[in-house]
C-alpha cells in the first residue's frame, strides 16, 4: 500500500533476488518515461523503495503521482 508522507507517495517492494528487483525497476522506468514522470528510488539487493512527487508542482503529491503509482502496482 502506498503511503503519503513528507509530500510524497512512498512504497517499499521486496523481491526474491536482485534480478527480479532490477527487472521490476526496468518495467517501472519504461512506464515512467512514457509519462515523463520520474520517481526517486533506491535499490538494495532485493528491495526497491519508491517515492513519487511532482517536481514541477513544487514537490508535492498530485494526480500524476497517483496515476504512476497505479501503473507501478499493475507491473507486479
Amino acid at each position: 500500500m502506498w503511503k503519503e508522507e513528507n509530500n510524497a507517495l512512498y512504497k517499499k517492494f521486496q523481491f526474491k533476488n536482485f534480478s527480479e528487483a532490477f527487472a521490476f525497476m526496468t518495467r517501472v522506468a519504461i512506464e515512467a518515461e512514457k509519462m515523463d514522470h520520474h520517481p526517486v528510488w533506491t535499490n538494495v539487493y532485493n528491495r526497491v523503495e519508491i517515492w513519487l512527487s511532482t517536481h514541477s508542482a513544487g514537490n508535492v503529491v498530485t494526480q500524476k503521482d497517483y496515476d504512476l503509482a497505479k501503473k507501478i502496482d499493475a507491473l507486479l
